[in-house]
């Protein structure tokens, strides 16, 4: 953490910067005191693209203190809380609660692709958090890892409410309508209509998806590129997502009324994260059975206490017995056709 090189830089006579805390595309988050309730706080200093004209600097500057104040009406143990909105030089300062720990994009660049058992946590916490948002009319925009925040208390914390991608001047839509990041945006913001609570659903399987197979499902480096395979293409074949893959796909689903509704898809990932295993199609999710014994000898093991060896729904004996004996009936039905047209042919 860098120190300020003078701590008597205050914001709006309350909150006096201590340290800088990250910097990103919508500005720069201090570590902050706040001077009236004495605790620690993060404001977000608004950053405007040099160059950019006094109409549209205003009109970012409306766009975050709106999104922020909307996001003043979200209280969730799993989103971050947004304090203030305080103005200093024309310009908003955004006051959000202080949360000690790590951006899930650090831990990823840092340990790779996560146990499908610790994402399903994850996933179902950041899901509570949009539920709660949405509850309260507001759409996040920019569901990503660096925006998942690993608190050292043990929560998962949502942050940026709306706030990251009304900060994106950039939006290649015809409508206007912030895009946030191109690889986690819904096919339907891509093509420049207005998003709804599906499209942050269609974000949070992005995110599950790179979380669990390493990569984003859509990425073509080019921001274009990119948007053109989100309406595109389907994801690549999954690898490590095991029995999160089938809640991944559902919320993936390229039109948003297919998708899965956030209620099933919190309902499935809570299973998950508790050992259950999910469907491979619709359906409810299987609570986990009795645990098996122990295998003799050292096994694998990892820091998420995900079970070894956890059974994947896409490959269950039970599914693979169901789709053979469909595949029999099938062709049992074809040959009676061809037997019939046979028989009517030689009358």
């Amino acid at each position: 953490m860098n120190d300020v090189s003078s701590n008597d830089r205050v914001v709006a006579d309350r909150y006096r910067l201590l340290g800088l805390l990250g910097e990103g595309g919508a500005g720069i988050v201090w570590r902050a005191r706040d001077e009236v309730l004495g605790r620690e706080v993060a404001v977000r200093e608004v950053r405007t693209p040099a160059g950019l004209p006094p109409a549209d600097v205003g009109r970012l500057h409306t766009r975050l203190e709106q999104e922020a104040r909307a996001a003043g009406r979200i209280s969730h143990r799993n989103a971050v809380a947004v304090h203030d909105v305080a103005v200093q030089d024309s310009r908003p300062w955004i006051v959000m609660e202080m949360v000690r720990g790590l951006a899930l994009s650090d831990v990823l660049e840092a340990d790779g692709p996560l146990p499908p058992r610790r994402a399903a946590r994850i996933g179902a916490e950041v899901l509570a958090a949009l539920r709660a948002g949405h509850g309260a009319g507001v759409l996040h925009r920019d569901v990503k890892p660096g925006n998942v925040l690993l608190g050292n208390d043990g929560r998962v914390m949502l942050t940026d409410f709306g706030i990251a991608a009304a900060g994106d001047l950039s939006a290649p839509t015809g409508t206007g309508e912030p895009i946030g990041s191109p690889e986690f945006v819904a096919p339907e913001r891509a093509l420049g209509r207005t998003p709804g609570p599906e499209s942050d659903l269609w974000s949070l399987g992005v995110l599950l998806f790179a979380a669990t197979e390493g990569r984003t499902p859509f990425g073509r480096g080019a921001p274009a590129d990119t948007l053109r395979a989100v309406v595109e293409e389907e994801p690549p074949p999954f690898r490590r997502a095991g029995p999160l893959a089938p809640v991944i796909e559902g919320l993936l689903r390229k039109d948003p009324a297919e998708r899965l509704t956030a209620e099933e898809a919190e309902h499935r990932l809570r299973i998950l994260a508790a050992g259950g295993t999910g469907p491979a199609g619709g359906g409810t999710a299987e609570p986990p059975g009795p645990p098996a014994p122990a295998p003799e000898g050292p096994g694998p093991s990892g820091s998420s206490g995900e079970p070894a060896g956890a059974p994947d729904a896409a490959t269950h004996p039970a599914d693979r017995s169901v789709r053979v004996g469909a595949l029999l009936a099938v062709a049992l039905a074809v040959v009676t056709l061809l037997v019939l047209g046979l028989v009517v042919r030689a009358l």
